[in-house]
Parts: structure tokens; C-alpha cells; sequence
């Protein structure tokens, strides 16, 4: 009788201790199933539909929470006939199985046992019930009932049983319906044949059972379910073994791998405690979709040219949204979890737009300029500079239109040499790019993208160019109903940016090296540049429309060299298709020009030692005569050719800016002397006058301008002319050049270190460092 008292103390506990069932405090099944918790997250576009699927949880597999209605019938009918046939009978504890399993107990024979699905999942839900290796103790068994009751007191059947399809541990780590079916079985928890459900059902009563032992469980589960037909069991041993060993539930899935990672990453470091099964992003699915297509078919196409990578990024104009995000070309590369987007690389002939806009802005050129595309030898600390073009040709005495347009090299850097490459750099921190090293690091070489930039990055800046000189940053989780708008920045002259874009925009101007019907040609408004780094190592097409900017790189991941990819042959292609895209059924029109920008028409001079050297030749004209945007005050009706003074730092004589044909007056004025970044050591054993720095401006060619020039140190006037001497104090210093009207030519930085001089400071100069 020793075996029977276990069994029939139960029966005498429950019986004393439910009428206090109702005191005990559980969850309501919508608490239930709100901290379901999937080892997954689910992360989407704007629209709510899945981009891609990412493990998160390394401990467990846990799935979805999947609603009664969408598990199979078969299913649901397995598992209640195998593990609980009177389920939507008892009210929590079956008392006629309890009496079965107590009078097997008392005669040793085997019985299925007393536990319901309700009980069961009493304890799933109580830590304090769960299970041990020994089993549960007398007590647990006690507790599982009397939460039982209580839960079929609260809860309705069919939320116990979906709750328990969502709890219930499968095999290994798999934990509820939606993990195993998509694990073994690769489908959806409400695909699940026969076959695949008495095995699902199979594996609640032995889930790491071997699999001859789940097959022979599962034969049982279906002769249950459907006496009268004779079950396969030989063909369901196979079938279950092979179920058994599949893994079709990968940790990851989608279209947008890398969009996942980093809109994971931004949600960590913005709420490190919130933890979601799903994460909303700003990204359009159908862009998305078309995009990674796009760039995968055309690299397909580029294979035999030794590339296998790209990289592309779509951002709304106005809000900064991305849109779309491909890191990398997925199967095709061989490194895949490189995010290209985010990568940095050398951006090539791309920074040129930002380095004429900037030069544009400072009154150093105008869209009508003159510059020469000529072999030009730079001296530099490192020895001389010797820019090339791409096509190792030079195209002699061109606009600013013509040099931005048809990318020409010489001429890019003719204007760094004016612009400096450290205001350069400083530039292009402004408008988003992280340089990892000074302007005076690249030298002249940045103008032609020596430094290496993101391509998240290069897009936005050129979203700056779009938004009128305004600079903020991008966004890719989407902001929650009332969030404020973007912060913008102002970082360049809005009439400086209206005009680069008008520029990128002409095709008749770009016609000198990429023809007259081009990719770069759209049927809607667009200004477009592209660009290929050393070696043809990286190429990219980075443009805007009125609402949208996109940014496309090709290359390799490894660094290699591609062959034979131009800017024309490798990213542009998927540029055009994409903008394609984007206005199929919306219009892009060109923007209006801003405030401070008028109209002029121009017409240029004679080419250098053309015959007759009559400027009213339009056969030998430079370029021929146009309507021409300038910033006001710059505006001029006639440019011809005129050297530039050797204070450009050029040694070739051939160095041109633009000039008006009756003063011969230089449009570029500038310091020479010092140099912008200057470190200058006080002595004190020197006496004063020994120390005092020197200033001189170039570009002038008259001295009547030449006297009246205004020095500025740190905003005073302290002297005039084309030269000026300063006695130094120490500190960080800002030098300006302005004409007689006040505006700023040039400026520099300079800092002075060491002990102040005994004399009197002149005026206009610091009195203390900063």
C-alpha cells in the first residue's frame, strides 16, 4: 500500500485546499502574452512590413507569439487528444485521470498520467513549478493544481491553449509552436499537416527524445487522432528523423542585414532598457526590394571586371530619412558582413562639387571663370604635386562649369591651391564628413578625394548641396507621431549650393567627357557627379533630385583594383535606375534660385594664341556665350584669359582665373604669406621688432586695389594694403582679407605660443589668448 499514498494525499490536499485557489494572484492572459519575449526581432519599414529577422537572444529560440487561429487545426487537435482529451471538460485538474493514475499506482500499471495542458502550463508560467530533473515535489504538484484552477477560473480555453502552444519547451532550445515549425519544418505554424503536428504533438511529451522514440510517439499521436487509418509508421520514422535534424529557422533573414544591425544598435544606445520583438524603421520595402535587385543584377553584369561589391543609400531631402540601405551585394561578395554604407573609402572626383561650392561662396570664382586644364607641377612639403586627368588628356582654358561638369582634375586642384586644403577639410567636417586627418595631411590631393569618406556620409553632404547649403543629420528609426523636425544648420552660402547644383545638373556642360547622352541624363530634374578613387580601387555616383538623394558606391571590400570601371560603367547605372524609380509616377523640378543670386548672360574671350585674338569671334571662343548664375556683385558680362600671379603657388604659366576684359582685375585675392595653420614661437631674448609677422596678398594686380585691402586680426582692422606687419601675442588667431567694402576675401588661423613681448600690442591685436 506504500505506493498508493502519494497519489491519494493529493486527491485529500486538493480537496482542502481549493476553496483558497482564488486568493492566489496570476496574470491575465493579455500580461501573458505582452511579456512574450521572441529570441528575434522583427525589424520593418515605415509601413509596418518585415525588412529583415535577427537573432538577439543566443540563450533560447523562441518565436513569434502565434494566436490560436493561426495554428493549424491539426495541430491543435493532436495535441489536446494526446496530452489532454478532456481539455474542454475539466475545470483545471481532471479528477477521473488523477483516479486513474492513483489506482495504477496501486496495481504498478502504466497510465498516460494526470497532468493537464492546464497544469502544465501553470507551470510554465510559475518558476516555483517548473519541473526539476527529479520531477516536480509534492508540494509543486500541489501549487500546479491549485494555480490551475484558478487559471480556468480567469482564463477562457482557448487563451490557456494558445498560451501554452507559445510556452511550451519543443526540443533543445527550441520554446513554442512558432520556433519549432519554422525550425523542423520550415513553414508557419498554421501550415502544419498531419504528419508535421503529431510529431510537433509527439515532442511535448519527450522533447529530446531520440528520434526513433519521437517517431514511434508520433505513430502513437496519429492513431489517436485518426483510429480507423492505418498509419505509416515505417515512412514517419523517416520523415521524422529528417525533421529532427533541420534548421531551416536562420538567425538571420531579409533584405536589409545591415539596416537591421544599426537600427538595433541606435535603439540600444537610445533606450538601452527597452526591449521590443519588433523595431520601426523610416525605410520604404518596396525601394528596398528594387534597389538590392538593381545593384545585384548589374553586378552581375560587371563580373568579368573583377568586382563583386556595392554599396547604396537612398535619403529623403527633407527630413533626412534613409529610405533605403544596402551594405553590401549579399551572395555575391565574399565579404557580406561588411556594411559598405558605413565603410570608409576614398570618394574620388565627389568632393569636387563641395570644394567649387566653397569656392564659390568665398567670391574666389564664379560658375563663368576661367581655369586652366593644363600640366601643372604644385611644390609641396613632400616634393612637386603633379595632378593627371582621367583620361591622361588635358582640355586647356575651361570654365568652372565645364571643370565641375566634366570632372576635370587640373583645374580642382588649381582651386584647392586657392581655397587651401585645411578651410577645405574644415569645409567638409561641416557638412558631415568625419576626416580622420587635417587638410594640411591630404594636401592638394583631397580636392580629387585622397582622404577617405562613408558613404552614409557623402550622401548626406550632398543633401546639404540639396537643401540649399543646410546641413542635418540622417535618420533611420522612424520618429514617433509629434516628433519635432530636423535641426538644420546653415554650412554654405545657399546661392554658392543653388549654383554647383545647376551646374551638376547640365548635360551640355558635362558633354566634354561623358558625351551628350550619357546614364547621368534623366527625364526629370537631377544634378548627379560621380567619381573613381586610385587605381580604380572605388566608383560612386552620388546625386539629388527635388526630394531625393542617392548614393552608390561599386568596388571591392578587399580593396582590389577593378577593371576597366569607369564612372559611367559602374555606379551610375544603378544611380539612374533608382532615381528612375523614385519619380516614376512624381515629378522632380529644378529649385529656384535663392535670394542673392542673379542671372547674367556672358560670353568668353578667344582661346590663348588664337588667331586675330578677337574676343567677337565666336568661332574661336573659349565656350560659346550662355546665360550664366552668379552670386550677387560677381556678376560679369565678358571673361578671357589672364595669368594668374605666381603667389598661386603654381609654376606653369598658364595658371588663369577669370577677368573682365577693360580693368584686367583678378577675381582671386588671397593671403599668401603665412601659411593657414601657422605656429608661430615667441623668443623672449629677440627684441619685438624682430618678431613681427609679416602678411602678403596675391592676386592683386593693381595698386590702387592693392591699397585698399583691409587686414583683420580676430575682427579688428589693423592694417591696409596689399602687405602688413603684426607684432604676434600669444594665442589662436583669425586673419581676414576683406576689400574696401568689407567683405572677406580669405581668411587663416594662426597661433602664437610663448611669453608675451614687453612692448605695447599694435592695434587690433589680442590682448589675451583664447
Amino acid at each position: 500500500m506504500k505506493t498508493t499514498r502519494p497519489a491519494f494525499a493529493l486527491l485529500a490536499a486538493l480537496c482542502l485546499a481549493l476553496p483558497a485557489a482564488t486568493a492566489w494572484a496570476l496574470p491575465a492572459f493579455e500580461e501573458v502574452r505582452a511579456a512574450h519575449q521572441p529570441s528575434d526581432v522583427q525589424v520593418l519599414d515605415r509601413q509596418g512590413v518585415l525588412l529583415q529577422r535577427v537573432r538577439t537572444d543566443a540563450s533560447v529560440r523562441r518565436g513569434q507569439w502565434v494566436a490560436l487561429a493561426d495554428v493549424s487545426p491539426a495541430l491543435r487537435t493532436a495535441l489536446v487528444l494526446s496530452e489532454d482529451r478532456r481539455f474542454h471538460e475539466h475545470s483545471g485538474v481532471d479528477w477521473r485521470a488523477v483516479s486513474a493514475a492513483a489506482w495504477g499506482n496501486l496495481w504498478n500499471t502504466r497510465t498516460r498520467g494526470a497532468s493537464t495542458l492546464t497544469m502544465q502550463l501553470a507551470g510554465l508560467l510559475d518558476e516555483d513549478l517548473r519541473r526539476g530533473r527529479d520531477g516536480r515535489s509534492f508540494g509543486q504538484k500541489i501549487g500546479q493544481a491549485l494555480t490551475a484552477t484558478q487559471l480556468e477560473r480567469r482564463w477562457r480555453k482557448d487563451q490557456i491553449l494558445e498560451a501554452y502552444l507559445n510556452s511550451v519547451p519543443f526540443r533543445g532550445e527550441l520554446v513554442g509552436i512558432d520556433a519549432l515549425s519554422r525550425t523542423l519544418f520550415g513553414k508557419a505554424a498554421h501550415g502544419l499537416d498531419d504528419r508535421e503536428a503529431a510529431v510537433a504533438a509527439a515532442l511535448v511529451r519527450a522533447p529530446n527524445a531520440s528520434p526513433a522514440r519521437v517517431a514511434e510517439r508520433a505513430c502513437e499521436v496519429m492513431r489517436t487522432v485518426e483510429p480507423t487509418h492505418k498509419a505509416d509508421c515505417g515512412a514517419l520514422q523517416f520523415f521524422t528523423q529528417a525533421a529532427l535534424a533541420r534548421r531551416a529557422f536562420d538567425a538571420s533573414e531579409g533584405i536589409a542585414p545591415h539596416v537591421a544591425r544599426q537600427a538595433l544598435r541606435q535603439q540600444a544606445a537610445l533606450q538601452p532598457d527597452l526591449h521590443s520583438d519588433s523595431l520601426r524603421t523610416t525605410l520604404r520595402a518596396p525601394l528596398q526590394r528594387m534597389a538590392v535587385e538593381s545593384l545585384q543584377r548589374h553586378l552581375r553584369e560587371l563580373r568579368g571586371r573583377h568586382v563583386e561589391d556595392g554599396a547604396l543609400v537612398v535619403l529623403d531631402n527633407a527630413s533626412g530619412e534613409v529610405l533605403a540601405w544596402i551594405g553590401s551585394s549579399g551572395t555575391l561578395s565574399r565579404a557580406r558582413e561588411v556594411d559598405a554604407v558605413l565603410a570608409p573609402r576614398q570618394p574620388g572626383s565627389t568632393l569636387k562639387p563641395l570644394l567649387y561650392a566653397q569656392a564659390i561662396a568665398e567670391r574666389r570664382l564664379t560658375a563663368a571663370s576661367l581655369l586652366e586644364d593644363s600640366s601643372a607641377q604644385i611644390p609641396t612639403s613632400g616634393g612637386l604635386y603633379i595632378p593627371q586627368n582621367y583620361d591622361r588628356s588635358f582640355k586647356g582654358t575651361v570654365s568652372v562649369r565645364t571643370a565641375l561638369a566634366a570632372s576635370l582634375n587640373v583645374p580642382a586642384v588649381r582651386t584647392l591651391v586657392m581655397v587651401t586644403p585645411e578651410a577645405f577639410a574644415r569645409q567638409l567636417r561641416s557638412t558631415g564628413i568625419a576626416l580622420r586627418e587635417s587638410g594640411d595631411y591630404y594636401g592638394f590631393s583631397l580636392a580629387l578625394g585622397s582622404a577617405e569618406v562613408r558613404l552614409l556620409d557623402l550622401t548626406n553632404s550632398f543633401r546639404t548641396l540639396a537643401n540649399g547649403g543646410r546641413f542635418s543629420q540622417t535618420r533611420l528609426l522612424l520618429p514617433e507621431p509629434g516628433a519635432p523636425a530636423p535641426a538644420f544648420t546653415p554650412v554654405l552660402d545657399p546661392g554658392a549650393a543653388f549654383i554647383v547644383g545647376d551646374i551638376l545638373s547640365d548635360g551640355n556642360a558635362r558633354a566634354r567627357t561623358f558625351g551628350t547622352d550619357s546614364v547621368l541624363a534623366t527625364r526629370f530634374w537631377s544634378a548627379v557627379k560621380t567619381g573613381t578613387s586610385k587605381d580604380m580601387r572605388d566608383n560612386w555616383a552620388v546625386g539629388w533630385s527635388e526630394r531625393y538623394t542617392v548614393g552608390v558606391w561599386v568596388g571591392n571590400a578587399s580593396g582590389a583594383p577593378m577593371w576597366d570601371v569607369s564612372g559611367i560603367s559602374g555606379a551610375a547605372p544603378v544611380w539612374a535606375e533608382v532615381m528612375a524609380f523614385l519619380h516614376a509616377r512624381e515629378p522632380s523640378r529644378a529649385p529656384a534660385p535663392p535670394a542673392g543670386v542673379q542671372q547674367q548672360a556672358v560670353r568668353f574671350g578667344p582661346a590663348p594664341g588664337a588667331a586675330g585674338g578677337s574676343s567677337s569671334s565666336s568661332a574661336q571662343a573659349l565656350e560659346a556665350a550662355r546665360e550664366e548664375w552668379f552670386l550677387r556683385g560677381t556678376a560679369q558680362a565678358l571673361f578671357t584669359p589672364a595669368r594668374l600671379q605666381a603667389g598661386l603657388g603654381l609654376n606653369d604659366d598658364t595658371a588663369n582665373a577669370a577677368t573682365d576684359a577693360p580693368g584686367g582685375k583678378a577675381q582671386v585675392v588671397r593671403i599668401a604669406a603665412p601659411a593657414d595653420g601657422t605656429i608661430l614661437a615667441l623668443d623672449p631674448d629677440i627684441p619685438p621688432r624682430h618678431q613681427r609677422v609679416r602678411f602678403e596678398a596675391d592676386g592683386v594686380n593693381a595698386s590702387t586695389e592693392g591699397a585698399r585691402l583691409q587686414w583683420r586680426m580676430d575682427g579688428k582692422t589693423f592694417a591696409r594694403g596689399a602687405q602688413a606687419q603684426w607684432l604676434p601675442w600669444p594665442g589662436r588667431h583669425t586673419v581676414e582679407l576683406a576689400d574696401a567694402r568689407g567683405q572677406v576675401l580669405h581668411s587663416i588661423r594662426l597661433e602664437v605660443r610663448g611669453a608675451g613681448v614687453a612692448a605695447a600690442a599694435q592695434p587690433g591685436t589680442a590682448s589675451r589668448s583664447r
